[in-house]
């Protein structure tokens, strides 16, 4: 499968091992779309990049299969 036929999220991890984190559609570079995000999820997206190092940690692409 080719890299324009998978689809791609940016998860962000809880570093208390008490949250579940975040995760957000993106492409293979890990860039996410915000403009397709709706307005919860582009409030936490900005949250989630805010919070890394205290909260969360650096996002990771990951390759999700469907």
């Amino acid at each position: 499968m080719s890299t324009a036929q998978m689809q791609f999220e940016l998860r962000f991890t809880c570093l208390t091992g008490t949250g579940s984190g975040y995760s957000f559609p993106c492409d293979h570079a890990g860039c996410v779309d915000m403009d397709r995000l709706s307005d919860r999820d582009r409030l936490d997206y900005l949250f989630a990049r805010g919070s890394v190092g205290y909260v969360l940690s650096s996002p990771a692409v990951l390759a999700i299969t469907m």
